[in-house]
């Protein structure tokens, strides 16, 4: 099921009409929202009149492609190849659009060249297609007719539900276990631990407990259930805060005894506000970061807080103080340096060069206000 939200005028609404505004029971965005309760897909479709209420939609696409834990579908009535580039380019993984009439050709035909037919759907019915519509999409290369038949549907074709109507039919989207409660091996109060990670970076954030019927209750609703042993009750995360937990995997170890839960995090996980519970450091040594992700993360932190925070002494002020041809200079002496390396059949060189070239593109990020996370889920989309 592929849900829909509409925008007018940088606004998001639940219906095509753009009457009701679209809201949630858990205060978060349509994206968010659709993404934790199991849609396959979420498309956000725009109407504009002017230029101006085209770009405040763009603008809140993108922001919805940022949130969007699932495939993000972006579109609207195409009449320009830009149109779609414009959609593309807000982080959606396909562009979708309506057929207008036959003055859509070039600019399909364009896109299917530029970006391949896969990152295009038609919204609406393939058995509702003119005479005129089949021969514009076959001319844009996303359709096969001959003899006025249509012998190859090689062009993604959707339905999207509306907002409010998703709603209702994805409150009864069920988990299916692959092992039931019968099979876990329990405590001696008839429970199991329960280990929570973050889904995104697997930083672990909580543990608790759960019975049969939390268990049962957190694969039928796609929200993280636990049974309080303090109070004796069963407990939803988040149901009094809004800090829901929505269930991305849920797994057994070798004895199963223990689960282990990948969730997509509403706000902090600790009642004390704290992002995880594992906060009280108790005994570290200096160890060296290997994780990639977190290495750059690391590095992409420190370059914002000089950018931020400028120290005297700091080449990575003086970049940002020399603006940006002297960042894109650097990048491109870096990129030089790379290829002169490869030349060099000592990998260590090679090593060195981009390790720099790295560093001045994470430059170059934070001076154009581009994250790892842009950076990943870009490349997820390929």
């Amino acid at each position: 099921m592929i849900p829909a939200v509409y925008l007018k005028n940088g606004i998001v609404y639940a219906d095509s009409s753009c009457v009701t505004e679209f809201s949630c029971e858990d205060n978060c965005s349509a994206a968010r929202y659709y993404s934790n309760q199991g849609a396959e897909a979420f498309a956000a479709i725009e109407f504009s009149d002017t230029d101006a209420e085209h770009d405040l939609n763009i603008g809140c696409m993108k922001q919805l492609a940022a949130e969007a834990e699932i495939p993000f579908y972006a579109g609207g009535y195409v009449k320009r190849f830009e149109d779609i580039k414009k959609y593309l380019y807000t982080g959606a993984d396909k562009a979708l659009f309506f057929f207008c009439d036959k003055t859509q050709e070039n600019a399909l035909s364009e896109a299917s060249a530029r970006f391949g037919k896969d990152k295009l759907i038609l919204c609406g019915d393939a058995d509702e297609l003119g005479s005129h519509e089949k021969e514009a999409l076959t001319y844009a290369g996303m359709l096969c007719v001959t003899n006025g038949e249509l012998k190859e549907a090689s062009l993604p074709v959707i339905s999207p539900v509306s907002g409010t109507d998703a709603a209702q039919r994805m409150s009864k989207t069920v988990l299916k276990p692959a092992l039931s409660w019968s099979e876990l091996t329990l405590n001696s109060d008839g429970m199991i631990p329960v280990i929570v990670q973050d889904y995104k970076t697997n930083q672990v954030l909580m543990l608790a407990y759960m019975n049969e019927e939390a268990y049962n209750t957190t694969l039928a609703t796609g929200k993280m259930t636990y049974y309080s042993r303090s109070r004796k009750e069963l407990w939803m995360k988040g149901l009094t805060s809004g800090h829901f937990q929505y269930v991305k995997e849920l797994s057994a170890d070798c004895d199963k005894d223990t689960l282990l839960a990948k969730v997509s995090q509403i706000g902090a996980a600790c009642h004390t506000g704290s992002y995880s519970c594992f906060f009280n450091e108790i005994a570290k040594k200096d160890y060296r970061i290997t994780n990639p992700l977190e290495v750059f993360e690391k590095e992409y932190a420190t370059i914002l807080d000089r950018k931020e925070h400028p120290k005297e002494g700091s080449y990575t002020n003086y970049l940002f103080d020399k603006g940006i041809d002297k960042i894109l200079k650097k990048v491109g002496e870096e990129a030089t340096e790379i290829i002169i390396a490869a030349k060099n059949p000592d990998p260590e060189e090679i090593k060195y060069e981009i390790s720099d070239f790295l560093y001045h593109v994470m430059v170059l990020m934070a001076e154009k206000g581009v994250t790892w996370d842009d950076i990943t889920k870009e490349i997820s989309n390929r």
